[in-house]
């Protein structure tokens, strides 16, 4: 059931007029969090146009009586197998208390729960969403809306001074940037592979995936081919780096959004290579620093790798869960073989 919001207040589905007033609304909300603004409003136009996701299911805003956005959240069950699914939430400064995170994050679970019929029979159902440590108000939502933390994640970051080592490739690996009509389905089909050992991550069909990725190319104002970098043996895609050197929080900020290597080419250097490699190209891009998120308790010891990278954890955020039905994990908990 949802929850009655305060006079004046109503909830609708989002619409691509409401863009430009929720990134100022989200924007404000980060800068009361961490001091930065971390939203664009064409980066958040994209991320509506994703395949698979439908504004009128997947989103409400919450506007006051004169028109002014006041809360926003979107839930993202776009794939099959329907059983992790994905909140994210925010509620203008100026409105808080007024019960909107509340009604938000009951919407929230009642959309997930859509997933129950689509989930294989006995699959547990989880929906999940992640907060910054420094957001008291948010955290106490969730803890109070039956949600439970159970990872941690950190942003990491480096600041770059003309110090990065020669990245030191093994014999038979190789590093070129992409191109999209070769390398569109095998890098897919390796980030796959890299990131089944990743906590959390469960399978999807393939050809959901590429579409995801296509769109983050062809869309994106952020993709540059030259700034994704693959590591390739005897024709083999076995790890990758894909960088951006836009980010709205940071004209001097570049950021490694994903890094991985295969299982059958891990402890070989490959992805501190990479990230040697990744760093000194931003760097020579104008770039000062660089950043990534990172599971805290990394299956694959990625925090370690980080560190030895010169990385530091810089801001630091808590996943929260909410069973929406018991079952079988279909999800990755721990390394297998």
């Amino acid at each position: 059931m949802f929850l009655e919001l305060s006079k004046g207040l109503t909830m609708r589905p989002a619409r691509p007029s409401d863009a430009e007033a929720l990134t100022a609304m989200f924007n404000a909300d980060s800068e009361r969090i961490l001091g930065v603004r971390e939203h664009d409003v064409d980066n958040l136009l994209t991320e509506w146009r994703t395949p698979g996701f439908d504004l009128d299911r997947d989103t409400r805003v919450i506007v006051d009586p004169s028109g002014k956005t006041a809360g926003y959240a979107e839930v993202w069950d776009i794939d099959p197998p329907h059983v992790r699914i994905w909140a994210w939430g925010c509620v203008d400064p100026a409105q808080r208390g007024r019960g909107i995170g509340s009604a938000l994050v009951a919407w929230q679970d009642e959309r997930g729960r859509m997933a129950l019929a689509q989930a294989p029979a006995g699959a547990r159902v989880s929906v999940r969403q992640s907060i910054s440590t420094l957001d008291e108000s948010g955290l106490e939502l969730l803890a109070s809306s039956g949600y439970a933390a159970v990872r941690r994640n950190y942003q990491m970051k480096i600041e770059l001074n003309g110090s990065v080592p020669e990245p030191v490739w093994p014999a038979a690996v190789a590093v070129r940037t992409f191109d999209v009509e070769r390398d569109l389905v095998p890098a897919v089909e390796a980030i796959r592979s890299a990131f089944r050992d990743h906590w959390g991550y469960v399978e999807s069909p393939l050809d959901g995936h590429v579409a995801d990725w296509r769109h983050v190319i062809e869309e994106e104002k952020s993709f540059d081919a030259r700034l994704w970098f693959l590591a390739v043996a005897a024709g083999e895609i076995v790890g990758v780096s894909l960088c951006s050197a836009m980010e709205p929080e940071d004209p001097e900020l570049g950021y490694v959004n994903t890094l991985g290597v295969i299982r059958p080419w891990r402890r070989r250097g490959i992805a501190l290579a990479l990230l040697h490699h990744s760093f000194r190209e931003l760097e020579r891009r104008g770039k000062r620093r660089v950043a990534l998120g990172v599971d805290a308790s990394s299956l694959t010891g990625a925090v370690r790798l980080y560190e030895r990278a010169g990385m530091r954890v810089d801001r630091e955020r808590i996943l929260f869960e909410k069973e929406l039905r018991p079952g079988r994990d279909l999800t990755t908990q721990r390394l297998e073989g």
